[in-house]
């Protein structure tokens, strides 16, 4: 028999059975960051393409009004392919973690929620009302993703002969049908919800917006690209397309402190490192300088109890000292790069200077004096 004529294999299935001994929690956060993984390039890149346009009009001298990004033609082509691939972040979000789920028919499904979520659309409005953004993704991938698990249990009972069709009709036409029902249902509700999330975090001030900044920058520094640093910049990813910048700001200090922390100390306070770590402190400071957090790992891998805590109140006051001076931050990255383009750019360069010196001095207060070889 040729390949042509062999039944296709079920995605949804051969996925259950791969993942069937993996706890249920384990599998949540892994759809959950395979979803993450996919979209950070939608937000990293579109974030740079806006910087730039921000970054044109500044250079041209044009004023930071309404129009702010788009009062150039090289501006205006920058922010306007930068909102394109901002758009497409909440519905690829939706896509991964559907298809993390249920393979190749949980995309769909995945795809077409996140979307729905990001236009809002409910039953009596249709072309959209109040997005659901971040959070209406996050249930659409998921939801959607166990929903075809559900329908290729159900077609398990249908005649063999209908088995090339699953793939290509049955799963797809249930599948878009039932997400759609579902987000135009909980839309309104998400929406709400969302709005009032992003209404909070507008209204916060003083001493709780400065518990934020710190709690934003610490998480960045806790697992150096895992999942904390991951949930905390999809946090502030999401607050820049709600027009709230403060939180990047805080988090992209959260992300830089860490590895120019160590790259200090290996310079300040050299005996508290081996030989080959005070050669790599240089390699350190420019991927700390670049929003590279992960030039910290093998420091935080070889000690860390030390490391670890070091790292975090450095990297906590300078995201409580960037609220306090109300920084902002439009680009999702780039590190000092993208510094020309940050509100209050003096502040934030203390803040920075002052998280990397605090975080020095936490790890030559720590860590004990190498012996000498």
């Amino acid at each position: 028999m040729s390949t042509a004529d062999m039944p296709e294999k079920d995605p949804v299935s051969e996925k259950e059975t791969t993942d069937g001994k993996e706890s249920f929690g384990k599998k949540i956060y892994e759809h959950l960051m395979n979803g993450v993984t996919n979209m950070l390039p939608f937000t990293v890149a579109g974030g740079l393409f806006i910087a730039f346009s921000f970054l044109i009009d500044t250079i041209a001298g044009m004023p930071q009004d309404a129009d702010f990004g788009t009062h150039t033609a090289v501006s205006a082509f920058f922010k306007t392919i930068g909102g394109f691939s901002f758009d497409f972040m909440i519905p690829v979000l939706g896509a991964y973690i559907g298809k993390s789920i249920a393979d190749r028919p949980g995309f769909l499904v995945g795809l077409i929620g996140g979307y729905l979520a990001s236009t809002g659309s409910t039953f009596a409005s249709i072309a959209g009302d109040v997005p659901s953004g971040f959070l209406g993704a996050l249930l659409a991938g998921f939801v959607g993703g166990y929903i075809m698990i559900g329908i290729q249990k159900l077609c398990e009972h249908i005649p063999k002969a209908l088995d090339g069709i699953k793939p290509v009709l049955i799963y797809p036409l249930a599948g878009l049908g039932i997400i759609a029902v579902i987000m135009c249902a909980v839309n309104p509700v998400m929406g709400v919800i969302n709005t009032a999330v992003s209404g909070f975090l507008n209204s916060m001030g003083g001493s709780s917006k400065i518990v934020l900044g710190c709690l934003l920058g610490g998480m960045m520094s806790i697992d150096m690209g895992g999942p904390l640093n991951k949930a905390a910049y999809v946090f502030a990813a999401a607050g820049v397309t709600a027009g709230n910048y403060n939180m990047m700001a805080s988090v992209m200090l959260g992300g830089m402190i860490p590895p120019i922390a160590i790259a200090l100390s290996t310079i300040f306070f050299k005996n508290r490192w081996t030989e080959e770590e005070r050669k790599n402190g240089a390699v350190n400071l420019i991927m700390g300088l670049s929003f590279v957090t992960e030039g910290a790992i093998p420091y935080a891998a070889s000690d860390p109890l030390r490391v670890i805590p070091s790292c975090f109140v450095g990297a906590a006051a300078a995201g409580g000292l960037s609220m306090a001076f109300d920084c902002t931050l439009m680009a999702p990255h780039g590190g000092i790069f993208v510094f020309a383009v940050a509100g209050n750019w003096a502040m934030y360069l203390l803040s920075l200077a002052a998280g990397s010196i605090i975080g020095m001095l936490m790890l030559a207060l720590l860590k004990k004096k190498k012996t000498a070889e």
